[in-house]
């Protein structure tokens, strides 16, 4: 009987079989796959462009940035601002007081 695969289970085998050492001959006998249907898949995904990029995880870091306020001085007055402000906003506050 013959079993069809999609995209992304073929994708998962070819890893697989890069990731075991065995020859592609060797991997397809014992897992029971047609080495003309894995060569032909292969060539297949090789040639689709594709822009994802496949990406592990080797260490998960939480960053956490205190929100300094943004502080503006001009002589004697100092103007704080909230971190999240928009630097549109600033730049206008900035024009009125020149």
């Amino acid at each position: 009987m013959r079993i069809f695969r999609n995209q992304e289970q073929w994708k998962v085998i070819i890893e697989k079989q890069q990731a075991s050492g065995l020859t592609i001959i060797d991997y397809c006998r014992e897992h029971q796959l047609s080495t003309s249907s894995f060569y032909a898949v292969r060539k297949k995904l090789e040639s689709t462009p594709s822009n994802f990029i496949c990406a592990k995880v080797t260490q998960q870091v939480e960053l956490i940035a205190p929100h300094q306020p943004i502080e503006l001085s001009l002589g004697s007055a100092t103007l704080s601002f909230p971190s999240h402000i928009s630097a549109t906003y600033i730049g206008q506050v900035m024009r009125e007081l020149a």
